[in-house]
C-alpha cells in the first residue's frame, strides 16, 4: 500500500472551477509513487477541471494543491514542471506541423532518455520524421504520452487517453500506464470513461458527480461492487 504521507500530489479541500464559479467542490485526493489512481465520473462532473487546476493551468478558488510537497502558483505554472509534472490534455495538446521527432524533443528535459519514452511505443520510431498531423489518432495520443515520458516526470497526468480510439488501441495503452508506473515509479492521475478498463490497471479511484466526489475506494473493491458505480453514475434511483 502507498504511504499517503509522501504523496506526490496531494488536494485538499479544493474548489475549482471557472470565473469564480467552482465547478469542483471540496475535492481530497492523493496520488503516491508508482501509484495509478483513476479519477472517473459522467461528463461535465468536473474532472477535466481537476486536472487542468493541478497543473496550474486554472487557478484555485479554495484550498490547496501539493504537487512533489510544494503549492502550485498559477502564475508559474512552468515550474510545477519542471519540479517533475506531465499533463497530457484531452486533446492531446501536440504541435501538428511539427514531426514526431520535434514534438519529443520539446518535451525533453536534461537527464531525461528519450529512447527510454520510446521503448514504451516502438510502433512510433519508423515515423519519428512523419508531421504529428499527419498521424493516425493511436499513433497521435502514442507521440503525446511519449512526449510527456521524454521529460522524466515524477508525476504524470493522463485526460481522456481513449477519446476518439479504436477499442484495440485502447486496450493497448491503457494497460501502458500500469507498466509506466511500476517501471519508473511515477505517480498517475488518469481521467477515464471506459470505467472497467481504468479500474483494471488502476490501484485507487475516486467517483466524481456534480463536482464532489461520491465515492473514493480501491479499484479492486469498486470492480466488486458494480453497484456503487451504477449509483454514483445514475443515481439512488438507478438500483
Amino acid at each position: 500500500m502507498t504511504d499517503h504521507g509522501g504523496a506526490l500530489l496531494k488536494v485538499s479541500g479544493l474548489d475549482a472551477g471557472y470565473l469564480g464559479v467552482p465547478v469542483v467542490r471540496g475535492l481530497d485526493l492523493t496520488v503516491g509513487p508508482g501509484e495509478v489512481v483513476a479519477l472517473l465520473g459522467p461528463n461535465g462532473a468536473g474532472k477535466t477541471t481537476t486536472l487542468l487546476t493541478i497543473s496550474g493551468l486554472l487557478p484555485a478558488i479554495a484550498g490547496s494543491v501539493k504537487v512533489l510537497g510544494e503549492p502550485v502558483n498559477p502564475r508559474r505554472a512552468h515550474r510545477v514542471a519542471r519540479r517533475g509534472l506531465a499533463h497530457v490534455l484531452e486533446r492531446r495538446g501536440l504541435f501538428y506541423g511539427l514531426t514526431a521527432r520535434e514534438n519529443l524533443r520539446l518535451g525533453h528535459r536534461g537527464g531525461a532518455d528519450l529512447a527510454r519514452a520510446l521503448d514504451y511505443f516502438p510502433a512510433l520510431v519508423p515515423l519519428l520524421d512523419r508531421q504529428a498531423g499527419l498521424l493516425s489518432g493511436g499513433e497521435q495520443q502514442m507521440l503525446a504520452l511519449a512526449r510527456a515520458l521524454a521529460g522524466a516526470p515524477r508525476l504524470l497526468l493522463v485526460d481522456e487517453l481513449s477519446l476518439g480510439l479504436a477499442p484495440i488501441i485502447v486496450e493497448t495503452l491503457l494497460p501502458l500506464m500500469r507498466t509506466i508506473a511500476h517501471d519508473t515509479g511515477t505517480g498517475v492521475l488518469l481521467v477515464e470513461q471506459h470505467v472497467h478498463q481504468a479500474l483494471e490497471i488502476s490501484d485507487r479511484a475516486y467517483v466524481l458527480v456534480h463536482g464532489e466526489v461520491a465515492v473514493a475506494a480501491a479499484s479492486d473493491e469498486l470492480v466488486r461492487r458494480r453497484d456503487m458505480l451504477e449509483v454514483s453514475y445514475l443515481g439512488e434511483n438507478a438500483l
